[in-house]
């Protein structure tokens, strides 16, 4: 069962890298994207970026793995409300908006599970 687990926490953790990675690698298209509602525009793009590599890396090796999903948790959340609740009062994009609304619910709650199994002080 520790195997299952482990493999889980890595798939868990890797798209939130590779999600942090886009937000260099596509910069110019997350900057179009968030510039009209969200204040600090690149600068927020790039701040998100490095948090979620960071929870990425704090989640594979379970260093800080309770706060990193906890804040994790808190960005989810942030995205939800931020992005894809007013996405979906946009008949262009609302089913869009309801599929990453799911998917970061969906996440949000896994990274709570996550943040629930683990105790700071433990480690291996």
């Amino acid at each position: 069962m520790k195997h299952l687990s482990t493999i889980g926490r890595f798939l868990f953790a890797l798209p939130f890298g590779m999600m942090g990675l886009n937000h260099f690698i596509m910069y110019n298209y997350y900057v179009g994207m968030v510039s009209s509602f969200i204040p600090g525009g690149g600068f927020t793009v790039i701040i998100t970026g490095m948090a979620l590599i960071a929870a990425c890396i704090a989640i594979i090796s379970k260093k800080f793995i309770r706060i990193a999903c906890l804040l994790l948790a808190l960005l989810l959340l942030v995205f939800i409300s931020t992005i894809h609740i007013p996405g979906l009062f946009v008949p262009s994009s609302a089913n869009m908006a309801l599929i990453e609304l799911l998917k970061d619910t969906s996440l949000l709650g896994g990274s709570l599970l996550i943040a629930g199994m683990y105790k700071e002080d433990e480690v291996g």
